[in-house]
This record gives C-alpha cells, sequence and structure tokens, in this order.
C-alpha cells in the first residue's frame, strides 16, 4: 500500500475517530472541543485536518462548529465501517457522499525521492480534512483489498471497528484483548455443565 492515504496509519485516523464513539459503554470520547483537540494532536496522519484547524501556523482555533461537524463525519465512518462487509454498495455510496460534502480532491505530492496520492479538501475546515484523510483511506481499502476489510468486533460485549490489512483478511476482533475475551468465553462455555 504505496498511497498515503492508503497506509495504516491513515486507515488507523478513520477507525480512531469512529472508535471515540462507544456504543455499548455509552462512551463519546468527543464531546468537548479539547477532546476534538487531544484527537488531532494524537493522530499525526490526520495533519491535513490539523493545518486547516489553525490556518496553517500556531495553536490551533476549534470551536463548537468544528466539535458538531467532526462528530457528523464520525458517524459517516463509523456507518461506513459498520455496513461494509454486509452492504458495500451502500458503504462505498457513503463514502461517495462524504467525500462529495468534504470537496475532497487528489492531489499528487513528492518527497524523500518518491511520490505518492493524498486525498485533501480544498476548504479550510477542520472536518472536511477529517473527512477527505478518513474516507478516502476507507475508500482505498474496500477498493484494493475488498469492503470485508472493514469490521465491527464480533466481540459480544464491543461494538469497536477495524480495518483489517493482514495478509490473510480473517480478523474479526478490534484487539487481541477481545479476541482473547471471546477465545475464554468460548472455553468456559465449552467446559461448564449442561
Amino acid at each position: 500500500m504505496s498511497d498515503a492515504y492508503h497506509s495504516p496509519l491513515v486507515a488507523q485516523v478513520a477507525v480512531d475517530l469512529a472508535n471515540t464513539l462507544r456504543p455499548i459503554k455509552g462512551e463519546d470520547a468527543l464531546e468537548t472541543v479539547e477532546q476534538l483537540r487531544d484527537f488531532l494532536d494524537d493522530h499525526p496522519a490526520a495533519e491535513p485536518a490539523r493545518s486547516a484547524a489553525s490556518g496553517g501556523t500556531g495553536p490551533r482555533h476549534l470551536t463548537r462548529t468544528d466539535l458538531a461537524e467532526v462528530r457528523a463525519v464520525r458517524e459517516t465512518v463509523r456507518e461506513v465501517l459498520e455496513r461494509a462487509s454486509t452492504d458495500a454498495v451502500k458503504a462505498a455510496a457513503l463514502i461517495n457522499e462524504g467525500l462529495r460534502r468534504s470537496r475532497a480532491t487528489p492531489v499528487l505530492r513528492h518527497g524523500d525521492d518518491r511520490w505518492w496520492t493524498e486525498v485533501t479538501s480544498d476548504t479550510d475546515r477542520c472536518a472536511a480534512h477529517l473527512a477527505a484523510t478518513a474516507l478516502s483511506a476507507l475508500a482505498s481499502v474496500m477498493a484494493t483489498l475488498g469492503p470485508a476489510r472493514l469490521g465491527v468486533c464480533a466481540g459480544s460485549a464491543c461494538r469497536a471497528t477495524f480495518v483489517d490489512l493482514s495478509r490473510n483478511g480473517s480478523k474479526q476482533y478490534c484487539t487481541r484483548a477481545c479476541a482473547h475475551r471471546a477465545s475464554v468465553a468460548a472455553y468456559r462455555s465449552r467446559r461448564s455443565p449442561r
């Protein structure tokens, strides 16, 4: 995966954005502008979003409007990740509409003796850049590896999302911890008296 928007780091931005909402636990890690700022600080692969939010220089100025717009992007990204393996056509339509809304544009870049493409937005809105980055990464995974590589954790008490970039494409759980919990539960279920 050679393109910037198809790198594991950029795909992880999409997953991490979707996972700021934990529906089963009722947790939302994007309730405040400060939490949005922290999310952007923790995700250097979302650099276009940082540039837009800060005007390219100085400290980032984010507003409640930025927060509301990013939360709407999160809803789209999460829906794509939840639907892709069962309704790829709908997931693709969500990606395409989100890219249109964000005014996404592919850009050819050069650095360190190599060329790559990056999808960015021609607007200065933080959410538009984040949408262009996250949705183009998901589109790239769907196009090259297939929609089944986008998913939701099979753990019964977890609805976290994931992008499976593994060689064999058999990921079912968001983390090893969730896979282990499921394995232990299955073992206990088999061992319990009936």
